[in-house]
């Protein structure tokens, strides 16, 4: 009987991951060593664009620099077709993908217009529901220096 132990734990789980593939959710994973699961949305990716490689690079330094965010990702080379000022405009440009805790979007956006040379920022942020627990929890850590008043640091 106890070498059938192992095979029992696991067919007793199997219902779990079968209902978890038929609703579309992964099966849930044990949290990080912390113990302390992930609360879905409390970490965000920012999405900035910049009209070249340089001034991505100044504003992804600096926003980690000051703990803004604990990643930023420069994907080069994008088209961008928007209408500006009553015209269609289509530039090649830098997209910016920041990840951050959802409290510092606030502080984070507002630092970014302080220094973007657009006219109007782009600045958009989405929610992160699920991903790698261990990764989205060092986002976490990383960018807790900073306090979640809504304003940048100095």
């Amino acid at each position: 009987m106890p070498a059938l132990l192992p095979v029992v734990s696991r067919l007793l789980l199997l219902p779990r991951a079968l209902l978890s593939m038929a609703s579309g959710s992964p099966p849930s994973q044990p949290s990080p060593a912390s113990g302390s699961a992930y609360a879905a949305g409390s970490v965000s990716a920012a999405f900035v664009t910049c009209p070249n490689e340089k001034v991505a690079k100044e504003i992804a330094r600096a926003v980690v620099e000051k703990h803004l965010a604990a990643c930023v990702n420069l994907i080069p080379q994008i088209t961008s077709i928007y209408e500006w000022k009553g015209k269609i405009e289509e530039d090649s440009e830098v997209l910016m993908m920041i990840k951050t805790r959802s409290s510092l979007v606030p502080a984070l956006t507002d630092f970014v217009r302080s220094v973007h040379p657009y006219e109007v920022a782009e600045v958009i942020a989405l929610p992160v529901e699920q991903g790698n627990s261990p990764y989205l929890h060092w986002v976490r850590q990383v960018t807790g220096s900073v306090p979640e008043s809504g304003t940048a640091p100095p």
